[in-house]
């Protein structure tokens, strides 16, 4: 095959996926707020698809920026677009292959709150240039509510803990950052800790920390979990464990046991004397009221 047949069919596939691509009709989803906790992370996710199918990575470019200037980008593949004050601190999580547009904003500032779209261009491969083809999804944009103080954790524990038992306390805690979680701990050192992570959706996920531990008497101490986010700031929440204590009733059970044991020791004997006692004195009644004469001589 020469070079000029190589050509011709680059350019029909090229303008086949291009044809394709204009022709249907392209949608993304995107969160429309999602709480951003300054000086953190917040990833906002995204989703894009049309109807001609999956396209290859290499054939497509990834652009965010500020729904009033498509040209502010924050971010941008080629660094030198991106805004200043958002450089270095924005990337793709998600592989534009697989339809995932995912956005990830670190060190958030109290002004980025957006709202912010996203942009999806075709490329072609041999320089990475853009076609005329690029889809700004306007409608599907997000704002970030900014959050200047850190959520603090939730605790669940039975009221009462029982002197000698398992005692099973839950904290956790709600962000938006999953690829840089908040770190909870506690003030009890305790190696029966177990951590899970949740995604409750919509850019919502869960880190839970479950504690159990054995609580001793009078062990009314402050449990206290903190957590701590990514960027630095600290929240925690404090509880005052109550101790049921476990009677000890061995003063009043070994004494009674003690008398019980020593009544049948002596008791039985004694009982069984008495009967012997009742027995002969009947045989002899008897004796004597059939042999009166016998028994008077």
């Amino acid at each position: 095959m020469d070079n000029e047949t190589k050509f011709m069919i680059t350019c029909l596939l090229f303008a086949a996926i291009c044809s394709s691509v204009s022709s249907d009709e392209w949608k993304a989803t995107v969160v429309k707020s999602i709480d951003a906790l300054v000086t953190s992370c917040v990833v906002v996710p995204c989703s894009f698809s049309h109807a001609g199918g999956n396209l290859p990575s290499s054939r497509l470019r990834g652009i965010w920026h500020e729904k009033d200037d498509k040209k502010s980008n924050i971010y941008h593949e080629d660094y030198t677009l991106i805004t200043d004050s958002f450089k270095d601190r924005t990337q793709l999580v998600g592989r534009l292959g697989q339809n995932n547009c995912t956005l990830e904003i670190t060190g958030v500032k109290d002004h980025d709150n957006g709202p912010f779209c996203f942009r999806v261009e075709l490329v072609r491969t041999e320089n990475n240039e853009p076609t005329k083809y690029k889809f700004s999804f306007v409608e599907d944009c997000v704002e970030l509510n900014m959050l200047t103080e850190p959520p603090k954790p939730i605790l669940i524990q039975p009221k009462t803990a029982t002197q000698g038992e398992p005692y099973t306390v839950t904290c956790s805690v709600i962000h938006t950052c999953p690829t840089h979680v908040p770190k909870l701990t506690w003030n009890l050192d305790s190696t029966k800790v177990i951590v899970h992570y949740k995604d409750i959706k919509q850019g919502n996920w869960e880190t839970q920390s479950i504690l159990t531990f054995i609580p001793e008497e009078d062990d009314n101490r402050e449990i206290t979990c903190t957590a701590e986010f990514n960027g630095g700031l600290k929240s925690s929440y404090t509880f005052t464990l109550h101790v049921k204590r476990i009677e000890n009733y061995n003063h009043i059970i070994i004494p009674a046991v003690v008398g019980i044991g020593t009544a049948l020791l002596f008791g039985i004997p004694c009982i069984l004397m008495a009967k012997n006692t009742r027995t002969v004195l009947q045989s002899f009644k008897i004796k004597k009221e059939r042999f009166p004469d016998y028994l008077a001589g």
